[in-house]
């Protein structure tokens, strides 16, 4: 049926020692579903890039807490303590990023860029060993684009083919996710027949979207 498989296959994907992108903001849009079978496999030694840690027991936060990290690229961190516990015993890399840069990193990858100046973080210990630029007088980090291996990503109704229509604030990160990874997985909370959704509809087009596996609303 299309780009639709089982939730085993999907995640049998993901290597150890990989790089994911999960979508989400606290929870809000996360695939729930991949991120439950992505701990149950036990694959190891990730770098996740995500907006947040989420919280204890939810989301992304079940890959921290289950040690599946090596490193953790976000925005946030303050609300799940197994991050600051692995950090502060050197189990676990954390890089922390403002979130308006971390969505820039991320469409630029998606768009072929080499990168986005940004003036947060100028002067800042979030500079060391970053090139500064200065245009118009004023001084730029240039932050490097932030690629993956795999994103996966969570929509509302996804048709077979692999368009995707998010619902409301569960957009968020996924869309630039979907451009910005060598395989992407599409967490569907409903699979839809090829046109039911109106093409003006479509937010990430099925071109950018590799696998489809069937969300727990589903």
């Amino acid at each position: 049926m299309g780009k639709v498989i089982e939730l085993d296959k999907a995640v049998s994907t993901i290597a150890s020692g990989a790089t994911v992108m999960v979508g989400g903001f606290m929870g809000c849009g996360n695939p729930h579903t991949l991120v439950d079978a992505l701990v149950a496999t036990g694959t190891t030694g990730l770098t996740l890039i995500c907006n947040d840690a989420s919280f204890p027991g939810y989301g992304v936060a079940k890959l921290v807490e289950a040690r599946r990290l090596r490193r953790l690229i976000a925005s946030h961190i303050g609300l799940n303590p197994a991050v600051a516990e692995q950090m502060n015993a050197g189990d676990l890399e954390v890089e922390l990023i403002p979130q308006g840069t971390l969505a820039e990193r991320i469409r630029c990858a998606g768009a072929g860029l080499g990168g986005v100046l940004t003036p947060a973080g100028v002067g800042t210990p979030v500079a060391e060993g970053k090139r500064t630029v200065e245009v118009g007088g004023r001084w730029y980090l240039l932050e490097e684009p932030l690629r993956a291996d795999v994103a996966l990503i969570n929509g509302h109704r996804i048709d077979p083919n692999g368009n995707v229509w998010y619902r409301g604030t569960t957009r968020n990160f996924n869309p630039v996710m979907a451009t910005a990874a060598d395989l992407v997985i599409a967490e569907a909370d409903l699979v839809v027949a090829i046109g039911d959704i109106p093409p003006e509809d479509v937010v990430t087009p099925g071109v950018l979207v590799d696998l489809v596996v069937r969300g727990r609303a589903s």
